[in-house]
């Protein structure tokens, strides 16, 4: 009897440990030891002060190799790891030496709840550069980014809080800076604008600097206003002249072109713009005609001639063309339509289009008791004989009373073409 319980008592011990190695081989086979890589690009840097007490920032080396960081543990544990459970610091304080360039400085990476032991990291240093610490003032330039305002709103004025800022960072860094932007959206807006936005930083060659490169700042947000003027449209130009044409000369008239234009303003300026009748004055002095003799043109730029707090709209030329006609005295200026313009010769199979709506005629009396005359005491005439298709200056024969003497000879642009039938255009 006591051996036959001591023989159970081996096999019950045998299958035990059987039981125990088929656990092992099935969990090994199921859940292997395995390595897992991640390429880790974002080093944080302990102990900058380290440095920063002598007045040195730290650049990471463009030629640093990808730093690699591997893993090993189980399949199980390794499918649940991701970079961000990763994190690699290099402590300024341990580096090689602050005296090399580059200065090697150890990375040390951790893991949750991996050893150690079962990481491995190559390179085992991160290369950098030590560079002056440096500061200096900018301007902040604001726009709206290619946003417009809702219809009948224009920016009046943009504006950043603060107006300059002081940035820090490496001595390269801080000395490729040309230009300091802050961006406003104003997309639709129909009331002021204020935003707290990031700048961007452009370099010298014109580029925007990069995000590593703004890592090495220490630059502040700003808050950017977009001050909204409303749209006053049809505003009239009126100008003035000065001088004294030559002797036995006559300013018939002067014009302006365009004649009306599109402001925008503050509420102010456009209230003070109706009491002067929608109308911008031009000074005399824009176009001084002492001793001409003929029609003068002058080109000014229209905004500097606009009260304050009154802006040309966005879309509008600064461009307007000042002209003063001046004509021998007796004259006068007749206006004809050109559709009143009789056409001899017409070429066979061709129509006959005018490049204007009408033409100008300067008439000159003879006797001051004469009337001014008028376009149904013109005939005008033109001689297309001989012309085929194509674009012409062609002069105008006139026809006035007696008493009456032309001023200046008359031309027009015409255009000849061929008469389309349904046939040909199809």
């Amino acid at each position: 009897m006591k051996k036959k319980i001591g023989n159970n008592l081996s096999l019950k011990i045998l299958s035990l440990a059987i039981a125990i190695l088929v656990w092992l081989l099935v969990v090994n086979i199921n859940n292997p030891i395995s390595t897992k890589s991640f390429i880790v690009s974002d080093v944080e840097l302990l102990n900058e002060a380290y440095i920063d007490a002598d007045g040195k920032m730290c650049m990471q080396d463009e030629e640093q190799v990808p730093i690699r960081v591997t893993i090993k543990a189980q399949r199980k544990i390794l499918d649940r790891i991701s970079l961000n459970d990763i994190r690699a610091v290099a402590d300024l304080q341990q580096a090689v030496s602050l005296k090399t360039d580059p200065v090697m400085v150890p990375i040390t990476v951790s893991c949750g709840r991996i050893s150690a032991d079962n990481i491995e990291v190559s390179p085992q240093n991160m290369s950098l550069h030590l560079e002056d610490k440096d500061t200096q003032e900018f301007v902040v330039n604001v726009n709206t980014n290619n946003t417009k305002p809702d219809r009948g709103y224009e920016i009046g004025a943009l504006t950043s809080n603060p107006e300059k800022i002081k940035i820090t960072g490496p001595v390269s860094l801080i000395n490729k800076i040309d230009k300091v932007n802050a961006s406003i959206d104003v997309d639709g807006a129909m009331e002021d604008v204020t935003q707290e936005t990031d700048v961007k930083i452009i370099d010298k060659n014109g580029e925007e600097f990069t995000d590593t490169d703004m890592g090495y700042l220490n630059v502040s947000k700003v808050y950017v206003t977009a001050k909204l003027w409303k749209v006053q449209s049809n505003v009239r130009i009126s100008a003035e002249y000065s001088g004294t044409p030559a002797a036995g000369y006559q300013v018939e008239s002067i014009m302006t072109t365009p004649n009306v234009i599109s402001i925008a303003g503050s509420e102010d300026a456009l209230a003070s713009l109706k009491e002067q009748n929608n109308t911008i004055w031009l000074p005399g002095s824009v176009a001084d005609i002492s001793d001409r003799n003929s029609d003068f043109e002058e080109k000014i730029n229209i905004s500097d001639y606009l009260p304050d707090g009154l802006k040309l709209t966005s879309d509008s030329s600064e461009d307007v063309f000042v002209r003063v006609n001046i004509l021998p005295e007796g004259s006068n200026v007749c206006e004809v339509p050109t559709k009143n313009i009789i056409v001899n010769d017409s070429p066979e199979g061709m129509q006959v289009s005018f490049d204007t709506a009408k033409i100008e005629i300067r008439v000159k009396k003879t006797s001051d008791d004469l009337a001014d005359l008028t376009e149904g005491d013109i005939k005008a005439s033109i001689d297309l004989k001989g012309m085929s298709e194509g674009s012409y200056e062609v002069p105008v024969s006139i026809e006035i009373p007696k008493g009456y003497e032309l001023v200046d000879e008359v031309t027009t642009g015409v255009e000849i073409s061929k008469i389309s039938t349904a046939d040909e255009s199809n």
